[in-house]
């Protein structure tokens, strides 16, 4: 067993190849093999996204403040509210993120598949995030 204690890892800023806008990641864990899960907390200023991106086993993310959104390739854009639990499935194109005008927190899980996470994209428009 091994607890990790809360401040043990500094929080980074989202890369903007990956991120529109502000977004802080607070690592949660990185489990080494044969494990596969990694998590995060991760927090969105008004306004702020991902880019479109992919996971090669898929992700989960739990909402614990704020109002967000999220969108699967061809899909309509979704909104996200606290406790919300979105499923998104191996290899599905999708983004997500706060609203225009709340920032928007997140529990991120996903699994590595020899050694990677997710397959990062093409950034999402103006115009795409607006719908």
């Amino acid at each position: 067993m091994n607890i990790k204690r809360v401040g043990s890892e500094p929080s980074v800023k989202g890369s903007a190849d990956y991120f529109t806008g502000t977004v802080r990641i607070d690592p949660l864990f990185d489990r080494d093999d044969p494990a596969r899960a990694t998590g995060a907390h991760v927090t969105f200023e008004p306004g702020a996204r991902t880019a479109w991106h992919t996971h090669p086993l898929g992700q989960t993310l739990i909402v614990t403040s704020g109002s967000g959104r999220i969108q699967r390739w061809g899909g309509p854009i979704e909104e996200l509210r606290p406790g919300d639990v979105a499923v998104i499935d191996p290899g599905e194109k999708h983004w997500h993120g706060a609203t225009p005008s709340t920032a928007m927190t997140h529990i991120a899980i996903q699994e590595k598949l020899h050694g990677k996470n997710v397959d990062w994209l093409e950034k999402v428009s103006d115009e795409q995030y607006n719908g």
